[in-house]
Formats: structure tokens, sequence, C-alpha cells
């Protein structure tokens, strides 16, 4: 065996390669675990480049793809959804002189440009293809490692407790060293005793390899990202992890740890194919030299080849804008009057048919747009238990608890008992495979769902059910004036300074059953779960006369006969139900009304057939559906969104966005300091980015950033994510059924168009103010449009006011 892995500590990375080390583990996105699913931009930690520079890396190091294929704007472009006049404006705007007839030429061409490979990867070009490939084997053994390693069930490879987590690369180490089915699965005899010369610590396991494979200080920050994107899931998972670590101020180097163990694997094969089979090893080594030498071109050559695909992109984006352009600027700009019910909605798209079905009811019915979970930075803890739920966006961390007062007392055996089959239901073994493993057991109770449509809910949604909340900071209870300061806060950034009798304050969730990604249809704003417990706080906080006494003194009054009353809108099924019996007859028909308006606009997308039904059929079609078992399109959430448009509803209220569009309200003249501008700018701006291009990524590379076939799913580590099927890499994003029907896709890829109603300085003096927020813009991950009190649109671009498209 060489000398060169002999086991040795002596080994230090100079400070120049451990920047580059960390700079390629910077560079991975996090992903949110399957009981707190939340939409997530898959290249967040990239977005102080320009997405075209990024889309020419990703493309060159994994062969992945932020962009459509060319048939797909061929098709666009035939169909009209792509004008001649928007391919004309892209071009110019890229700088290019092509023409549109070049552009089309293009499309016809079949260009191809060469990708980095690993090792493993030169290695698989030349082995036996009767033999288990290496990536394929290297992709399985750390999947099965990590999902082993981060599950808290139960102590597993030879953890003793399950709160104890030793170190990741020492765990790996000592676990694959006693693993002797690596060499026979690959059948390379004495592979194994390999991986017990491996260096303790990975520092010097990182020293080691750069030397033995000679990677220069140019070549180690792309390489080593290249090595993380190969196990890109998992690579995402440790990124949550860090990323939790720094929320709570617990900082650890899991990542680093990550990228040591795929380098490590780098290290064995070259070390023991050189030692084992010298012929093939020296083909390699020959491979290895020319895949270095052409690296520092290969970004060039990628972005230069996507170049056209980004003006065709980018057309059929101008394309969408110009249409909607038009609508607001056409549309007549009328305030409710004398509201006799408001209603708060989230900002997501699918609350926006459901405001507008509303708004039909009656001229006196205003609605409103807030993040989800409303302004209450909660985590909820349910009084029978240990638990406690994050009910906040990912960005944040909590900073109130709240608790039921008065719990029943069966609640927590109640809890404890659903809570151990969800466990069992969401395990490995888990989704529509648990059939095969419960067999006949478990058929009757698939059965029972089938013919009794029962619902399937949440154990701790079904505990939030009380109308008496303790709010607790740092273990101290809220005094009122804490309470009036938190609601005056919330009131003002809500811009709601008039009230109506009855203002409903309507979260969101979804139904669905035997479905492990239910928690990515609830709202993203409340942590992936429903708004039910953030609009009940609220409810009682606004109503409490105590802190309204206090919020009078403070200059703003609630009148007496106005009541809050929260609300949750089941966007599966398009029913508001309502947490206060006393709600007047006529809101209740108005809600009922509007469900069936709702419920009529949606079933087009969601079962044709129905689209000449009764009220009821389509209805009773809905609710069946969100407790079918077998279901696997229960809605299409988030997919086709393509705006965000901050401005005062009457706007855009007799607007149909075709529930493509976040609405946040927002009236810059009641917001004197510019503070909710900057909030609406630095979180639901963000969050609406992090959707937007969750939905884009799982359309233009499911391989690689969404999680293929539903019906494969698996449950890893109870919660942690999914395996399509038993294995390979952990899979993030969504599933093919979350975006295609079969015959078409439901998302078209598009970023996203912010349009804000307010002046120019504080838009600007914001974007200065915050570098992400200036990334997001400058580096093209968004469009970042003003629209004016008179009615004309432009957009804000690298410090410039452009003119738009009309």
């Amino acid at each position: 065996m060489s000398s060169a892995l002999k086991k040795t500590d002596s080994y230090i990375v100079s400070e120049q390669q451990k920047s580059q080390l960390l700079k390629a583990c910077s560079k991975i996105a996090p992903t949110w675990p399957l009981d707190q699913m939340i939409a997530v931009n898959p290249f967040w930690q990239m977005r102080d480049e320009p997405i075209e520079k990024v889309s020419a890396k990703l493309s060159a190091l994994a062969n992945s793809e932020l962009v459509m294929p060319k048939h797909y704007f061929s098709e666009r472009f035939q169909n009209g959804d792509i004008s001649a006049e928007a391919l004309q404006q892209s071009a110019l705007e890229y700088g290019s002189s092509l023409s549109n007839k070049a552009l089309e030429q293009y499309l016809l061409e079949d260009n191809a440009t060469a990708n980095w490979h690993n090792i493993a990867d030169l290695l698989d070009n030349q082995r036996d293809q009767h033999k288990m490939a290496w990536r394929d084997e290297i992709t399985h053994q750390i999947s099965q490692f990590c999902a082993a390693h981060y599950q808290r069930i139960r102590p597993v490879l030879g953890k003793q407790h399950s709160t104890m987590q030793p170190d990741l690369y020492a765990h790996w180490l000592t676990v694959t060293r006693q693993d002797r089915g690596i060499s026979i699965i690959m059948d390379e005899p004495g592979l194994h005793r390999y991986f017990k010369h491996l260096p303790e610590d990975p520092e010097a396991l990182f020293s080691l390899a750069i030397e033995t494979l000679e990677i220069d200080d140019t070549l180690l920050e792309p390489y080593a990202h290249a090595l993380l994107l190969d196990i890109n899931g998992w690579a995402s998972w440790v990124a949550y992890v860090s990323w939790q670590g720094e929320l709570y101020a617990q900082p650890h180097d899991d990542m680093m740890q990550f990228l040591a163990i795929r380098l490590a694997w780098e290290l064995v094969i070259w070390q023991y194919l050189k030692a084992h089979h010298p012929e093939s090893f020296v083909q390699l080594s020959d491979m290895w030299l020319t895949e270095k030498a052409q690296l520092p071109t290969l970004f060039a050559k990628h972005e230069e080849e996507q170049k056209p695909l980004w003006i065709w992109s980018k057309a059929l984006e101008l394309s969408y804008q110009k249409q909607l352009n038009q609508q607001l600027i056409n549309s007549p700009k009328l305030a409710t009057e004398q509201a006799k019910l408001q209603a708060a909605f989230c900002i997501d798209v699918r609350s926006e048919v459901m405001r507008r079905a509303l708004e039909k009811q009656d001229p006196h019915i205003q609605t409103l747009g807030f993040a989800g979970f409303f302004g209450l930075p909660l985590e909820y803890q349910p009084q029978a238990s240990s638990l406690a739920r994050p009910q906040l966006p990912g960005l944040l961390k909590p900073v109130i608890r709240v608790t039921e007062v008065n719990a029943k007392d069966n609640q927590q055996t109640q809890l404890n008992k659903q809570a151990r089959w969800q466990n069992w239901s969401q395990a490995a073994p888990s989704a529509f495979s648990m059939v095969e493993t419960m067999g006949w057991l478990y058929v009757f109770k698939l059965l029972k769902n089938s013919f009794s449509g029962q619902a399937d809910a949440h154990p701790v949604n079904n505990l939030s059910h009380q109308n008496n909340w303790l709010l607790t900071k740092d273990k101290q209870i809220l005094t009122v004036k804490d309470k009036a300061e938190l609601a005056i806060g919330i009131l003002h950034a809500m811009g709601l300074t008039e009230f109506a009798p009855e203002v409903l304050l309507v979260g969101h969730g979804s139904h669905s059953t035997n479905n492990l990604q239910a928690a990515g249809l609830d709202c993203g704003a409340c942590g992936g779960q429903t708004g039910e417990v953030n609009v009940r706080v609220l409810a009682q906080l606004l109503n409490d006369q105590e802190v309204r006494d206090t919020l009078a003194s403070l200059g703003t009054t609630i009148p007496q006969h106005t009541k809050f009353i929260a609300a949750l809108h089941n966007t599966t099924t398009d029913h508001i139900e309502y947490f206060d019996k006393s709600l007047s007859q006529s809101s209740q028909e108005w809600l009922q009304a509007a469900k069936s308006v709702a419920q009529r606009e949606r079933i087009s997308a969601i079962d044709p057939n129905l689209q000449h039904a009764t009220d009821k059929q389509i209805d009773d079609a809905l609710v069946e559906r969100s407790k079918d078992w077998s279901q696997v399109r229960p809605e299409w959430g988030l997919a086709n969104n393509a705006a965000f448009i901050v401005a005062p509803r009457h706007w855009t209220k007799q607007i149909n966005l075709q529930g493509r569009s976040f609405l946040h309200d927002y009236q810059w003249q009641k917001d004197k300091d510019f503070a909710v501008l900057e909030l609406i700018m630095t979180a639901p701006m963000v969050v609406t980015n992090w959707i937007n291009m969750q939905y884009n990524a799982s359309v233009t590379d499911n391989l690689k950033y969404g999680c293929g076939n539903k019906v494969l799913h698996n449950a890893v580590g109870g919660h942690i994510g999914v395996f399509e099927g038993n294995g390979g890499d952990l899979r993030i994003g969504l599933a093919m059924q979350s975006l295609h029907d079969g015959e078409k896709w439901m998302h078209q890829p598009q970023r996203l168009a912010v349009y804000l109603a307010a002046p120019r300085e504080p838009i600007e003096q914001i974007c200065k103010k915050h570098q992400h927020v200036c990334q997001l813009i400058d580096n093209q991950w968004l469009y970042l449009m003003r629209w004016t009190d008179d009615g004309t649109i432009e957009r804000f671009y690298q410090g410039q006011w452009l003119q738009q498209l009309d």
C-alpha cells in the first residue's frame, strides 16, 4: 500500500487553501426538514454573482440547468407566449447583435459543451459496465451514513445515545473502516483497507488529498464545489444544520467535514487504482491532467453557449411583464368605502383567487394581504408536550412562545398515541411503499380511508383549537404593554388604521393524505405549518380590552364594536373555517359563496372534466381529493407564481391576476420613515424569491433540484427528507407531480417580477443599505419595478431607472 496513505496528522492546509474550501462550502443553500418544509432558493448562497454566471458554473461543474431547454422556448414562441418585440428587447439588454432569425436558428442547433468530471466519474467512463459504478456507490454509502447519523429517532451506527452526536467525519471514518462490504459491492478486493489509513483529522485529509491529487489553489474551490454538488441533497441538509447553528448562535463545521468525506473517497480510489490497476491508473492520470487543464476556460465556454438561452428566457419574462404592465396601468383604482367586512389574507398566490372571489360578493368587503405569520415571531408549544414548533419564516428566530391556558386532561395521551403512528407512517417504509411493509394489516386502514373519507390531521394541529393563549418571552409572561406594542407594530405593518365591524384574520393551510411533503403546501411564512395558531393568538390579542385601552393611549383606537375573528383558508378545498360562531350571517353567506366561485375557477386546472359540474359536485370532488390517500396532486400549491405586487389593494382589485401574484398591501403615505417598505423588501420579497426560485429550479432541473416521482418517496430519518426509492441522494425541492399534470408543465419558470408602489428615493436607500437586496436586483435573480401614482412603471437595475415595455 502506498506510503502516501499512511495514518498521519502532520498535514496542514494553508490559509489560502482553507479560504477556498470554506468558499466552496458556503455555496450550498439549506433545505428544511419535512415537518417544516419551506421553499428555498437553491442558489441563495450564490446570489452575489449574476444568475447567468451561476448557471454557467453549475452547468460546467455538475451538468445542472437553471434555464429551460431549446424546445421549450420554441414551443412558447410558436404559441405566442414570447413576442418578437420582447425577443428583440431581450437581445438588446444582453448586448447581443443576434437577430430574431438567428435566435430562432439557434433553437434548432444541437450544441454541447463538455463539463467537469470528478475522479469517480472519470473512472466510471472506463469501468466494466457489469460492476457497480463508483459514483453510485459513493452516493449510496455517504447517503446511507448521513441518514443514520442525522436521525434522532434512536441510536444507530455505534451512537450510544441519540442525544450524543459525534463529529461527522470521525463518525464516518469509524463506520466506514468497519464496512468490509465496500470491497465486495465494488468487486475490488482490499478496497476497504484503504479507509483505515486515512487521516483522523479533516484538515489533514484535505492537505493529503490536495498534495496527492496535485490541486493548486486556483482549482481547489471549484473542485470542492463540484464534489459537494455531486451529493447536493445531503450537502443541502448539512447547510440547514449549519443555518440553524448560526441562527441559534451554535456554529459548527459539519459542511467542511462533509466535504472531507466526499474528498476522502476521491483519494481512496485514486490510491487504490494506482496500487491495483496500474495500467488503468496511467489512463486516469492523463484524463485527470486534461480535466484540470480545461477547468479555467470551462466556465466561459458554458456562459457563451448559454447566452442565447438566457435571451430567450428573458424574452419570455418580458412578454409576461408587458401584459401585466398593461393590466396594472389600465385598471381603475376604486377604493372600498365603509367596509362591512375586512379580511386579511396571507400574500400567498393562492389567496389572490379567494380574495377576488370574496370581494365579488359585496362592494363593502375589503381584503388585505400580509405575511401569513401575521408579524408574530412565535413558536407554539402544546401544553401537554415538550415540543416547541416554529410558526414564522425560516429566516427568523422565534422570540415569543405561546401555549394554551386550558388543555384537555387526556391531551398528552392522545398526542403521544397519534404521534407514534405518525412517526411510523413517515418512517423509512412510508407513503405508498408502506403498503408493502405493513401488508394486510395496513390495507384495512387504506380501505377505511378510501371509503369513510376520514381526515388525516396532524396530531399537534388538533391541540391548537383553543381560545386562551399564554404568551411568554424569555420565560416571562408578556405584560399588557408588551402585547400592545406588539399589536401596534402589526397593525402599522398591515396598514390597518380603519376598522370594519368584523375583521377576519385568515391564515391558511392545506390538507392532503399520505403526502410526505404536506408541509410544503401549508404556510411557508409559518415555517411550513398552518397559520391557525398565529391568527388565533392575534385575534385574542386585538380583542383584549386591556390591550385596546393601551393601544388607545398610544394613538391607535380600535372601535368598541369591532371584532377580530380568526379563520383558516384550506387551499385544497377553498373552505374557510372561522373560529368564532358569532360571525354575522351575511359574512357567513359571503364566505360560502366565495368558496364556490374560487373552486370553480381552480377546477379547470385540477380536474377539467368538472368544469361544467354543479357547485356541490365540485365541492364534493375537492373534499374527496383532500382525503384520498392515493391522490398525488391534491392541489397545485404555488405553481406558476410570477409576480409580487406591493401596493394598495384597490389598485389591483379589478384585475384577474390568475393566481400568479403575491399581493402585499402597502400605502407609502402612511409609512413616514419607510420602515414598513424596508421590512417588505428584506423579508417578504426574499421569501417570494425563495418560492419562485424553488419552483423554477424544480422544473429546469428536477434531477438535481427537484425530488422526482412522489409515488416512490420514502421518508428519511422520520422527518429529514425523502429518498426516491430506497436510496440515492437525499432529494430536495418539489416532486414532478407538483409541477406537471402528465401532459404539460403547470409552472412556467420565470424570474419573479416585483412591483413596488413607492417613491424612488427610499427604494434606492434600502437597496444600498441591504447588500442581499441589492444582489438580488443587480444580479438579476428578480426584477424590481416601481409602480407610480400616475400609472407608469419603471425598472430599477444597477442603480438606474429604466422604462419598461408598454
